[in-house]
């Protein structure tokens, strides 16, 4: 059960939450700001993306598979056997199927972290504040968080730099614990087919029907 809640932690709500006085922000300089306009220009370009991703989960654990995203609201990562994981996020909903014991759970897309970069406009302000922004050669990382929900956990995004591209995502709960996802052979721009976002949970699970 540990390693499958590791496998999720992606996308899952997270909790015990914090109030917004936990949750250190300092002033933005000049330069922050360039830098996030270029970031938030870039990312907001996005509206789909394919790659193949590496997982590390917080207790060291490493998974890989093949992602798709399609703003706004759609995710899916499938995960190489022989894990039997599936994560599908479509139409507000998150759900997390594990094929081998037949079970299914789903949950409202705005409770995760990851909700920030599926909006319908990436936005780097407003209902998201910028906790941290970071500089390493050929490297940008920048840390965000919902204004309004602090609780709902953290979202590092780190990118390439000249030219920008998204490489790598970490979520860190209210326990500080790090689930990270780094991206490989990233395509941009490709048109999917809308059953790709689509998932019918097994017989048994307790969900009703497919993620639509």
């Amino acid at each position: 059960m540990k390693r499958r809640l590791a496998l999720a932690l992606p996308l899952l709500p997270l909790v015990r939450p914090a109030t917004a006085q936990q949750v250190g922000v300092k002033p933005l300089s000049a330069q922050d700001r360039a830098d996030l306009g270029r970031i938030e220009a870039y990312l907001d370009t996005i509206r789909t993306l394919r790659a193949r991703f590496l997982q590390i989960a917080p207790d060291g654990g490493t998974s890989e598979g093949n992602a798709w995203m399609e703003r706004p609201g759609r995710l899916r990562f499938e995960y190489d056997p022989p894990a039997p994981f599936l994560l599908v996020a479509a139409f507000g909903v998150v759900m997390f199927l594990d094929r081998k014991l037949q079970q299914s759970s789903s949950f409202p897309i705005s409770q995760t972290p990851l909700g920030m970069l599926l909006a319908e406009k990436v936005r780097l302000s407003g209902d998201v504040t910028v906790t941290a922004i970071e500089r390493e050669p050929g490297l940008l990382q920048v840390t965000l968080i919902r204004t309004g929900k602090p609780g709902d956990g953290s979202l590092t995004l780190v990118l390439a730099d000249n030219p920008m591209q998204l490489r790598q995502w970490a979520v860190v709960d209210a326990q500080r614990q790090e689930t990270r996802v780094s991206l490989f052979n990233v395509q941009l721009g490709e048109k999917f087919d809308a059953k790709l976002f689509d998932v019918v949970p097994p017989p048994g699970s307790g969900s009703n029907g497919p993620a639509r």
